[in-house]
């Protein structure tokens, strides 16, 4: 089922109306219901064929939170250049290891939620198997007041060492607010106090460049900030690169570790420059959301759409869709929102925008109750916990589409972590 060539030719990029008109007909020719999400497999083995090409051999780790499907994870990481999971939650991170027999876990964030810790800590296969993410001693602290180091096996952490770029002293921050282990010095101080505590094995580290591979450097009509952005991003991975190196040699005095993971989907390139990452994390960039439309050294296929219904024309060229409020995180703005893209020519009525229970749009003139408009989400967290399955699309050689299989979501399992 599972392509084994890339016939990827970026028609979805030369004619789009043809490529989400296929996968209309292919939905409605199986009776699928709306609201329908759709993993087109052709754009997937493109995406997966340009993620590993630019990671240049170096590991990626798979980004669950991104994904959210447990048989395309595992799919992900049957493949070569491919290898672990940077799981979003504890309870994920143990399922994973267990149910879907994944041998390298690792959090992206820390868990102070006890039920879940306790869970990990109780069962041998998930504690050998998962790394805790941590950044303070109090992390620590929680796990020992949970179960005793007396009364458990060694539990793996990994330390979260911050990536933001500091400029005038600290006035001036750039990236998102993590880990308060920012130089190779704090990182050691934190490496010595797990190497002291008894249950606990320092394996890893992680250190997430959002500024780099979360910020688009490539926005339509916008040189001038292009630029600076570009300058910025260098600026950053220049410091990071050297900051990272010396703290993990720092770190490596004290114990050395299994692995250090950075990057993310829009930083595959320069972070596999780093000397000191042995995998780099990458969720997104799989499925292909349109915040990617705005970086200039990439744009990944539109591997994943989503389909709503027409259910009432409230006036003249508008139609009104049921549902579609599947908004992405972050800075609210319209870059968060999901893009109508077929039919073309829809725009949001700026007074309602996508919402919760229904989304009006613009320029619906030739539109009717019952129809289907597809939209692309903004980054690839939002769109799995909103259905319980994916319908899986397959190309013909002529670029015809047809429904092969539907996989479930975590939410379609009965999965709901965060």
């Amino acid at each position: 089922m599972w392509p084994t060539t890339d016939r990827a030719t970026a028609w979805w990029r030369s004619d789009p109306d043809r490529y989400w008109q296929s996968i209309d007909a292919a939905v409605r020719a199986h009776g699928c219901d709306s609201p329908v999400a759709v993993l087109d497999l052709t754009a997937f083995e493109h995406n997966v064929a340009d993620l590993r090409r630019r990671a240049g051999g170096v590991p990626i780790r798979v980004a669950s939170k991104s994904i959210r499907v447990r048989s395309v994870i595992s799919e992900i990481l049957s493949r070569d250049g491919f290898a672990g999971v940077l799981a979003y939650d504890v309870s994920e991170a143990v399922w994973l290891a267990t149910e879907s027999g994944i041998g390298d876990v690792l959090l992206g964030y820390p868990s102070v939620r006890p039920h879940a810790v306790r869970a990990l800590i109780a069962d041998d296969v998930a504690r050998s198997r998962v790394t805790l993410l941590v950044d303070s001693a109090e992390h620590l602290d929680i796990v020992d007041a949970l179960v005793p180091p007396a009364q458990r096996g060694d539990v793996r952490v990994a330390i979260d060492l911050d990536a933001s770029l500091k400029l005038g002293g600290g006035r001036l921050h750039l990236g998102v607010r993590r880990s308060p282990v920012h130089s190779p010095e704090q990182a050691r101080t934190l490496a010595e106090s797990i190497d002291r505590r008894p249950g606990f094995a320092l394996v890893g580290v992680m250190s997430y460049e959002a500024q780099v591979a979360g910020m688009g450097n490539g926005v339509a009509g916008k040189p001038l900030t292009n630029a600076a952005v570009k300058l910025l991003q260098q600026r950053s991975m220049a410091e990071l690169i050297e900051r990272r190196t010396a703290a993990i040699a720092a770190i490596n005095t004290v114990r050395e570790l299994e692995f250090v993971n950075g990057g993310g989907t829009g930083s595959l390139e320069v972070t596999a420059t780093d000397p000191s990452v042995t995998d780099i994390a990458a969720g997104s960039g799989f499925f292909g959301g349109h915040l990617f439309d705005s970086y200039a050294h990439f744009q990944p296929a539109p591997a994943v759409g989503f389909g709503l219904d027409v259910v009432r024309l409230p006036a003249p060229g508008i139609a009104t869709c049921a549902g579609g409020g599947w908004i992405a995180s972050g800075p609210p703005g319209a870059d968060r929102l999901p893009l109508p893209v077929w039919p073309a020519g829809l725009k949001y009525v700026g007074t309602e925008a996508a919402g919760e229970v229904q989304t009006p749009l613009r320029g619906a003139g030739g539109l009717t109750v019952g129809d289907r408009v597809w939209f692309r989400h903004t980054k690839s967290g939002e769109i799995c916990e909103r259905v319980n399955e994916v319908v899986v699309i397959a190309r013909d050689a002529d670029g015809s589409a047809r429904v092969v299989d539907r996989f479930p979501t975590y939410r379609g399992e009965g999965k709901c972590f965060l």
